[in-house]
Formats: structure tokens, C-alpha cells, sequence
């Protein structure tokens, strides 16, 4: 089934504003959450079909809430794609084991972001 619902997890509004941008004009639904709590309770409240993942953010980081979503039975089902300014190979690394499938660096190119969405879908 193709991916439609994504979730876009980020602190920063800009960031949120651009990714939700190009996605709405390739046919995605998108909602958007500022931090991983406020990501945790939506995948909950409306699980969406993959999850757009920032690192840095206040609270919990991207790494722990793509841990905590990829042991939870019920949200092991939903791909994770990080997407963040820490470029180093040991973050990326770092990232993929915490079960995320797949890293984008920042500033993210919208068709590296799309080819990537279609893979998984």
C-alpha cells in the first residue's frame, strides 16, 4: 500500500513548514508535531504511515523516541526517516540502529526525500 499519512516530527517551524510543503504538493496528508511527546501521542491518537524524525529537539531527542517507537509492538509497523542537521556517519549509524530505515541530512532535498518515501512504500 502506498504511503499517504506521514507524520513530520520537528522543532523547528520552518523546518515543519517546508518538509509539510512538499509533501502536501506530492498528494501526502501530513500532520506535524513539535517534540517527540507531542509525536508519541499523535502515532497513538492516528498512526500515520511513516514518520519524519528530527534529532535535536527539547525533551526527548529524535534517537529516544525512534527507539521507543520501534520496540513498541503496536508502532513497530511504522518506517522512520530521520531527518537532521547532524551529518556525521556515526550519527547516521546511531540513527539506523535505533530502528529508524532510513537518514536524510538537512537541509533536505525534496527529491532525495521523495525517492526515499517511494522506496518504502
Amino acid at each position: 500500500m502506498p504511503i499517504q499519512k506521514i507524520l513530520v516530527v520537528d522543532d523547528s517551524p520552518t523546518e515543519r513548514y517546508f518538509l509539510t510543503d512538499v509533501l502536501i504538493k506530492h498528494g501526502f496528508s501530513v500532520s506535524t508535531a513539535e517534540n517527540g511527546e507531542e509525536a508519541l501521542q499523535k502515532i497513538k491518537a492516528d498512526k500515520p504511515q511513516l514518520i519524519l524524525m528530527d534529532i535535536v529537539m527539547p525533551g526527548q531527542n529524535g534517537f529516544q523516541v525512534t527507539r521507543a517507537i520501534s520496540r513498541d509492538p503496536t508502532m513497530v509497523d511504522v518506517p522512520i526517516i530521520i531527518c537532521t542537521s547532524k551529518g556525521q556517519e556515526t550519527d547516521r549509524i546511531w540513527g539506523l540502529r535505533q530502528g529508524a530505515r532510513d537518514y536524510i541530512v538537512k537541509p533536505v532535498d525534496p527529491q532525495e526525500l521523495l525517492a526515499k518515501i517511494a522506496a518504502l512504500g
